[in-house]
């Protein structure tokens, strides 16, 4: 008996990430869309927290592939970097999970034929481990972070924050920290600027809400606003821990965030000017 290929597994958040955008008003940041399919879907934690052996959230992940194949598909515009966005066509369609199976297998054929390899049948699967070429994150950028010491992520992110605004940054250092790995001023306007303090977390793995807890209470007499990096990512009660009513609210930047912050200054990163073939503009010409 022949082996059963697998389904790849983002093809169920097809239909949800397409009611998600119409409940935004038709268009959504990446991390909004998630959060709306989570709660619209009301996800567990459990799924919400998986991450990959890369040390992506593979919920996020599949989320983002589904995008990119409704990108092809017509039913989403790639036209605004960042924003993801419905098109006429996609905001009417409905897309059921059989639908979305066809619609991936369609794809994966046209990205073989464009790239005339003889990509195995379980090419979609494979996909799963990493994030379409389009996507707002740069895995080398990540690779290097992790790789660097301690000490060298710290003064990095010093120098990130630097470049986004903050002064008087710096790193506090030793072990006698308090689990604060740093602190600067962010001026709002010429009267009002407040103490920020950092955490950084070279993770590839997630950032769990005890450690955000930790890093409260630290913070605790010494600051009002606090800010934790990492370039892995944070489970769904960190985040909730962070955002808690009552308490000191805390910044959470993962490794998502981390790139687009690196990307928008350009920090240790060289812009250059890439093509790639446009498919869905191609798609209606295939069955002519």
């Amino acid at each position: 008996m022949a082996k059963k290929t697998k389904r790849a597994e983002f093809t169920k958040w097809f239909g949800p990430l397409l009611d998600a955008l119409r409940d935004l008003g038709d268009s959504g940041k990446p991390r909004e869309v998630s959060s709306k399919i989570a709660e619209n879907l009301n996800l567990s934690d459990e799924i919400l927290d998986e991450v990959l052996g890369s040390g992506q959230n593979k919920f996020h992940n599949q989320v983002a592939w589904a995008r990119q194949y409704l990108v092809w598909e017509g039913l989403l515009d790639s036209s605004v970097r960042g924003t993801w966005k419905l098109t006429e066509k996609g905001k009417s369609a409905k897309v059921t999970e059989e639908q979305a199976v066809k619609i991936c297998k369609k794809w994966v054929k046209i990205n073989q034929k464009a790239r005339k390899d003889s990509l195995d049948k379980e090419v979609v699967n494979k996909k799963e481990e990493s994030f379409p070429e389009d996507f707002e994150i740069s895995n080398d950028l990540l690779f290097i972070l992790q790789s660097l010491s301690p000490l060298g992520f710290e003064k990095v992110c010093r120098e990130l924050l630097r470049e986004h605004g903050f002064e008087n940054v710096y790193i506090t250092g030793g072990s006698r920290d308090g689990g604060i790995d740093g602190y600067g001023t962010l001026e709002i306007n010429p009267f009002v600027s407040f103490k920020v303090l950092f955490q950084c977390k070279r993770y590839k793995g997630s950032v769990s809400r005890a450690m955000v807890g930790d890093f409260r209470n630290a913070m605790i007499g010494r600051a009002d606003k606090g800010i934790i990096l990492t370039t892995g990512t944070f489970t769904n009660e960190a985040v909730k821990e962070a955002n808690r009513e009552g308490a000191p609210q805390i910044e959470l930047v993962d490794g998502n965030k981390l790139v687009e912050m690196f990307e928008k200054v350009e920090l240790g990163l060289k812009p250059k000017t890439v093509y790639e073939v446009d498919l869905s503009y191609f798609n209606k010409f295939i069955d002519d």
